[in-house]
């Protein structure tokens, strides 16, 4: 897939962002990848809401191999083939997708962190003077 048939392919849901990613394309909308474009083919993102959906047609999750095992990525999954062919259809799933990538990337915002107690030179304080020994050091010449 190249990136002009890409930008084909998402027409009906509106502009999308193409990267260069891994061995194919991100896609995101709105600042959020929403879906994966590569070798194996189109991968959108799916949560507990959307992945009924996929199951449904016969979907997988996005698959890769290691040299000790295969590592299965839940959260994107292969869209249907049929929907290749069906512009509208296929707009609604990518719409699906961005609000799935949506809901994770709220679930991933970070939680406000505790105040912690600083002191001393971390905090901004000078340090405390020391009191002189009585030796000091022979003026320059």
């Amino acid at each position: 897939m190249d990136r002009d048939f890409l930008i084909d392919l998402f027409a009906d849901f509106g502009p999308v962002t193409i990267r260069r990613m891994f061995s194919g394309y991100g896609i995101s909308a709105d600042g959020t990848n929403f879906a994966l474009a590569l070798r194996a083919g189109l991968y959108f993102r799916a949560d507990e809401q959307t992945i009924p959906q996929f199951e449904a047609e016969g979907s997988a999750p996005f698959q890769y191999q290691t040299r000790a095992k295969t590592v299965t990525v839940n959260s994107y999954w292969q869209l249907p083939a049929r929907l290749f062919d069906d512009s509208e259809e296929l707009a609604e799933w990518a719409r699906a997708a961005l609000a799935a990538a949506q809901r994770a990337a709220l679930r991933k915002r970070p939680k406000a962190r505790k105040a912690v107690k600083v002191s001393g030179k971390a905090a901004g304080k000078r340090p405390a003077k020391r009191k002189a020994t009585g030796a000091r050091k022979a003026p320059r010449k």
